[in-house]
């Protein structure tokens, strides 16, 4: 033991110090995923179950317009048969917006005229998967219930334990299927909701529209070419700037600074030279320092999005609390938005919000990375009122974001921010 604590840490020492974090950063990410994965499964019961009561009330009234037992069934059926065809369409909103929140996967706005895909999903596929849901949802009441028998067994009654002697080796069995099932229920959610993922998108999309997308695709793709170039050349900008004149200015505060030590009995006059020289390399030093974290900072290529929003986190006049969860790194253009978009943000907050928090969170959800910041301050941003705002709401369009702020008077302010992140790159 003392060969690990001695001294420079040794690779074992260093392997063992990164073992503890990885594992809980591994379980925190799988709790994540597991609850998202339930959130997902539980409110797609409601959505795939509402068409059942609907289409049984139009049936009965049906039944009985023909055979002539319901005076009120001619009334009644075209609102059943209206509120089929609202729920047809509503529906498929509401699973536009679960799967965009709890996945992150977008589903295309369909038009009216590819109305009967919606209907097959919502009346024929919708059901059979309310059903698998069910299924998940009920082997987690069981585990639960399994593994907490010997909780349970205090609510029996005193006589009805002890006329069943061997009921505690029944609850040992009972407990061991419940750890069984424990242990099965995030493959299992994790497979249904991969499950909807492949059908909702296969049956809720426009056919027609194929053409559009794949020129929108292109384009997309061209101007993404351009961004990336951009980018680099920042980059090269930046690497030029560090290595080349933040170097020469370095040397120069440095030599000024042995002169003002050694040279002690030169004229007050030249002394005072020295000493604002000294402090006015020092100032573009601090400055080029600003100007190359602007441009693109070092620290998101090296060490990833979370430590650089790390640094500006810890920069910042006021406090503020960062969380990120980001399983997996973006593409560089989207990082550099993210960071960007974080940075002029807080910066906005410490020059003109008079905030004294803030809150910074940053989460990926399958293809959306999605950023918001919030603050206490006064309020009252506006896109239109400077071009900071509009700068930023330009820069996130530029890989197709989307930029949503509110800013009521009096606070507080929250800025929502969503990129779109390659699948591959996950």
């Amino acid at each position: 033991m003392n060969l690990l604590t001695q001294g420079a840490p040794g690779p074992l020492a260093q392997l063992l110090s990164r073992a503890g974090p990885e594992r809980r950063s591994r379980w925190a990410r799988s709790r994540t995923r597991l609850r998202r994965d339930l959130a997902f499964v539980a409110s797609g019961v409601p959505l795939h179950l509402l068409t059942a009561p609907l289409f049984l009330w139009a049936t009965t009234q049906l039944v009985g317009l023909l055979d002539g037992s319901s005076d009120a069934a001619p009334y009644v059926l075209p609102v059943a048969l209206a509120l089929i065809l609202v729920a047809g369409f509503g529906l498929t909103g509401a699973q536009r917006w679960r799967f965009r929140e709890l996945c992150g996967r977008e589903i295309p706005r369909l038009r009216f005229a590819v109305a009967r895909r919606q209907f097959a999903y919502h009346w024929l596929v919708g059901p059979c998967l309310a059903v698998l849901e069910l299924a998940v949802l009920a082997l987690l009441l069981l585990a639960v219930a399994g593994t907490t028998v010997y909780a349970w067994e205090w609510l029996l009654p005193m006589g009805f334990r002890q006329a069943h002697q061997n009921y505690t080796t029944w609850s040992a069995f009972v407990m061991a299927a419940g750890v069984g099932a424990l242990f099965a229920v995030p493959p299992a959610a994790a497979a249904l909701v991969r499950l909807e993922q492949r059908i909702a998108p296969a049956l809720l999309r426009d056919d027609k529209a194929e053409a559009l997308k794949q020129r929108v695709s292109d384009l997309t793709e061209s101007r993404a070419g351009a961004v990336d170039a951009a980018d680099a050349e920042r980059r090269r900008i930046e690497r030029d700037l560090h290595d080349g004149a933040q170097q020469h200015l370095v040397s120069m505060a440095l030599n000024l600074g042995i002169a003002k030590a050694t040279l002690k009995d030169l004229p007050p006059e030249a002394q005072q030279v020295i000493d604002e020289a000294h402090r006015a390399a020092k100032e573009a030093i601090e400055e080029l320092n600003n100007l190359v974290r602007g441009l693109h900072p070092s620290v998101l290529d090296e060490l990833g999005l979370d430590a650089a929003l790390s640094g500006l986190a810890a920069r910042a006049p006021f406090p503020v609390r960062l969380r990120a969860d980001i399983p997996a790194r973006p593409e560089p253009a989207v990082e550099a938005v993210a960071y960007f978009v974080v940075s002029e943000a807080l910066t906005n907050v410490a020059k003109h919000a008079r905030a004294t928090r803030a809150e910074v969170t940053v989460t990926r959800l399958g293809e959306i990375l999605r950023v918001i910041v919030t603050d206490d301050g006064t309020g009252g941003a506006d896109l239109a009122g400077g071009t900071g705002l509009r700068g930023l709401a330009q820069r996130v369009s530029s890989v197709d974001g989307t930029f949503r702020l509110s800013s009521p008077t009096g606070g507080p302010t929250v800025m929502t921010v969503e990129l779109p992140c390659s699948a591959a790159a996950q």
